[in-house]
């Protein structure tokens, strides 16, 4: 049986961002959090050793296997300030063209310093990508 490896811990995000080395990666992080809080209304919860997530939704992959997953989430890499939105970027292309320097993955929004974006922008963003979870899937 196929399960995710990183899953909801009871650990504590506080104390694993004042883990973080890098001030300015604490500092980032720590104003990542306040937006998340903030659009999502969730606590935030360590998922694995090194994701802080918001929320949670439910999906089912191809061969009927149930998971959950976090709803959105970020976590303060030494490479770059990784950012979950979760349902990708191609809705975004917009918001994305007014972000600032940034490169992305799958699902995966990399920023070296939060300085190099629009926070305002990086907030619409989050809250774009929860509000489309939350129209497609069962979320808590």
């Amino acid at each position: 049986m196929v399960e995710l490896k990183t899953r909801p811990t009871g650990s504590s995000v506080r104390a694993f961002l004042e883990s973080v080395d890098d001030r300015q990666r604490k500092a980032d992080a720590k104003q990542v959090a306040a937006i998340m809080r903030k659009v999502t209304g969730k606590r935030a919860r360590m998922w694995g050793t090194s994701i802080v997530g918001y929320g949670k939704y439910r999906y089912s992959n191809t061969a009927g296997k149930n998971f959950e997953w976090m709803l959105t989430g970020y976590s303060p890499r030494k490479q770059a300030l990784t950012v979950y939105i979760m349902c990708g970027f191609e809705p975004f292309g917009a918001l994305m063209s007014k972000l600032g320097k940034y490169t992305t993955g799958k699902s995966c929004l990399y920023i070296k310093r939060l300085d190099d974006v629009d926070t305002d922008v990086l907030a619409t963003l989050i809250e774009q990508s929860v509000k489309r979870m939350r129209q497609k899937y069962e979320t808590d």
